[in-house]
């Protein structure tokens, strides 16, 4: 068995493990990215193909390498088709946006991380992590030899359900482990390629399953090369998803005569980021701690973004003699300051929405105007005056009830951010801020008639 030492070791070459790679290695750490998909399939992944808001991720990985994997950067609205009211929504969408081919995108991180000095290691399969206390490395086999990777910090960028949060043991740190499938989105998707230009070229397409946590989506890469895909929650009861995309294709006449080019499933988070993402000598970051926007499923940017500030408190820790969750914690805090609040307000309309029947979530979006569904899809709140309750009001007999639990729930979901925002400054007082925020759930879980989620 070989051993190898590293400063920082990075499993997975993903966004946020890219990201904190170069991040760190531009630091001068010695950093390795373990990946077990050969060079080749690195960078494959499953994943809807839309990108928001490149023009902000930070700069280790420079918008300029990846911007060869934007395919279409026209989209500017998303179109939510609502077959049980034959209802179209147009949705703005806030920001810069494109549509992008994900292994493209994939290898242009995995070189941006390269020429920041960071080392990658193909067709390596971490199996277990290496620990006396503090996590000191994980262990593997690196085209089929065994090898240790020992470090100061390891950094968990697996992705969902990661297999290092299942050996190690987090059982005395502030780690999140309240974490199951239930809170867990099956999803598949196929790249297809038709024969004409679709018409929607210029909008990400949104569907509605027959089950209310259930949903479609077309996203065009170009107006012939289109990224279709499903997804359910599985606390449901399991779907065929290859089967009821197929009959979803079939009765759409853009579809005929489509080639399929490669197809692809994952499990991903509909749910809260992590509650803390830390454990001594331990961060995880992107799915593998819940960094996804958990109405949308979208998780590059959050990724981005989590991978740079782990990496940072990663370097800081390390520079200053100590890996404990003390000396890692702001990296909680930057999450949550950046996005983990505005996240974890969004994951109250996934709880309000998997206890309502799918007839009347539909009634419901079918009257809601598009630039409120926006606002609410990408900022966790949106403004609703008199006038606007009043024309919904009008509009919407038969929903009453189900509205009025909806503003109802907005306005839980707006205490819950304010919570978020108050996140604890240090370990100590992550158990008061929890109890805190569960009493406002239990609120929510009454509000929307929902079974707990967590």
């Amino acid at each position: 068995m070989s051993s190898q030492e590293y400063d920082l070791v990075v499993v997975g070459a993903g966004t946020a493990g890219c990201y904190a790679a170069a991040t760190a290695a531009r630091e001068g750490l010695e950093v390795v990215i373990v990946e077990r998909k050969s060079a080749e399939e690195a960078g494959h992944i499953a994943c809807g193909d839309a990108l928001k808001g490149a023009d902000t991720f930070p700069d280790a990985i420079s918008r300029s390498r990846i911007e060869p994997s934007m395919t279409n950067t026209g989209v500017d609205h998303g179109r939510f088709e609502i077959p049980q009211t034959d209802t179209v929504l147009d949705i703005p969408v806030p920001g810069e946006l494109a549509v992008i081919d994900r292994l493209e995108y994939g290898r242009q991180l995995i070189a941006g991380a390269e020429a920041a000095g960071a080392e990658i290691h193909y067709d390596t399969v971490v199996a277990d992590v290496r620990q006396n206390g503090t996590i000191g490395g994980v262990r593997g086999k690196r085209r089929g030899q065994a090898v240790n990777y020992d470090a100061e910090v390891v950094l968990d960028g697996a992705g969902a359900l990661s297999i290092l949060q299942d050996k190690a043991d987090l059982g005395g740190a502030t780690f999140d482990t309240n974490v199951s499938y239930s809170q867990f989105c099956s999803a598949y998707r196929e790249v297809l390629e038709v024969p004409e230009p679709v018409p929607w070229d210029d909008a990400l397409v949104f569907k509605p399953t027959d089950r209310s946590a259930g949903y479609l989506w077309y996203f065009p890469r170009t107006d012939t090369e289109i990224n279709a895909g499903l997804g359910f929650q599985m606390m449901d009861e399991p779907m065929q998803l290859v089967a009821a995309l197929r009959r979803d294709l079939e009765r759409r006449p853009e579809f005929e005569g489509a080639r399929v080019a490669d197809k692809l499933g994952a499990a991903l988070p509909t749910r809260r980021p992590y509650d803390s993402a830390v454990a001594p000598g331990f961060l995880a970051a992107g799915d593998a701690a819940g960094h996804v926007n958990p109405t949308t499923g979208g998780g590059i940017a959050g990724a981005a973004y989590a991978g740079k500030y782990a990496a940072e408190q990663a370097i800081a820790a390390i520079s200053d003699g100590g890996v404990g969750e003390g000396a890692l914690w702001e990296y909680n805090r930057n999450v949550m300051d950046h996005f983990g609040a505005r996240y974890a307000a969004l994951d109250v309309y996934n709880v309000f929405v998997s206890a309502t029947e799918i007839d009347d979530l539909t009634g419901l979006l079918s009257v809601l105007p598009g630039e409120k569904l926006s606002e609410a899809l990408y900022s966790g709140s949106a403004s609703i005056g008199l006038g606007l309750k009043l024309r919904m009001a009008m509009r919407s007999v038969g929903h009453w009830q189900l509205i009025y639990d909806l503003y109802r729930t907005k306005g839980l979901a707006d205490d819950l951010f304010e919570i978020y925002e108050s996140y604890p400054d240090s370990p100590d007082g992550l158990d008061a801020w929890q109890r805190e925020r569960d009493r406002k759930l239990e609120e929510i879980y009454e509000v929307a008639d929902a079974d707990p989620k967590y």
